[in-house]
C-alpha cells in the first residue's frame, strides 16, 4: 500500500508540475500574442497613416490647382471689366475719329493679348499640376503599393 501511495503521490506531483508548466507556457503565449497584435495594429496604423498622407497630398494639389484656376479667372474678369470701362470712356469722350480708331485697334490688341496671357496661365497651371502629380503623388502611390506588395508576398495566405 505504501508503494501505491508513493506512486500516486509522485504521479500527482508530476501532473501538478505539467499543469504549472502548461499554465506558464499559456501566459507566455498570451503575452507574445498581445505583442504580435500590438505590432499588427502599429503596422496597420502606419499603412493607414501613409494612405491618409497620400490623400492629403492629393487634396492639397487639387486645392492648389483650383485656387490658381479660379484666381486666374477672377483676375481676368476684373481686368476685362477695367479695360472695357477704360476703352468705353475713351470711345465715349474722344472727339477725334482717328484717335477712336487707334483706341479700337489698341483694344483689340489688348483683348487678344490678355486672352493669350490668361490662357497661358491656365495651361501652365495644368502642366504644373500634372508635373507635381507625376513627381510627388505617383511616387508616394508606388512606394505605398510596393510596401503593401512586399508585405503580402512575405506573408503568403494560409492554405486550409
Amino acid at each position: 500500500m505504501d508503494a501505491l501511495l508513493l506512486v500516486s503521490t509522485a504521479l500527482i506531483l508530476v501532473t501538478a508540475r505539467f499543469l504549472a508548466l502548461a499554465t506558464s507556457i499559456h501566459f507566455q503565449n498570451r503575452k507574445a500574442l498581445l505583442g504580435l497584435r500590438a505590432a499588427q495594429r502599429l503596422a496597420n496604423s502606419n499603412i493607414q497613416k501613409s494612405r491618409m498622407e497620400l490623400m492629403e497630398t492629393r487634396n492639397r494639389a487639387r486645392l492648389l490647382e483650383d485656387t490658381v484656376k479660379h484666381g486666374t479667372s477672377a483676375v481676368e474678369k476684373m481686368h476685362q471689366a477695367i479695360a472695357t470701362t477704360t476703352f468705353s470712356l475713351i470711345d465715349h469722350f474722344s472727339t477725334d475719329q482717328e484717335f477712336r480708331e487707334s483706341a479700337r485697334r489698341a483694344r483689340e490688341t489688348h483683348n487678344k493679348t490678355s486672352r493669350q496671357i490668361y490662357q497661358a496661365a491656365r495651361t501652365t497651371n495644368k502642366a504644373l499640376h500634372l508635373l507635381a502629380d507625376s513627381l510627388f503623388i505617383s511616387r508616394k502611390e508606388k512606394k505605398l503599393t510596393m510596401r503593401t506588395r512586399l508585405k503580402n508576398s512575405s506573408n503568403p495566405p494560409d492554405e486550409k
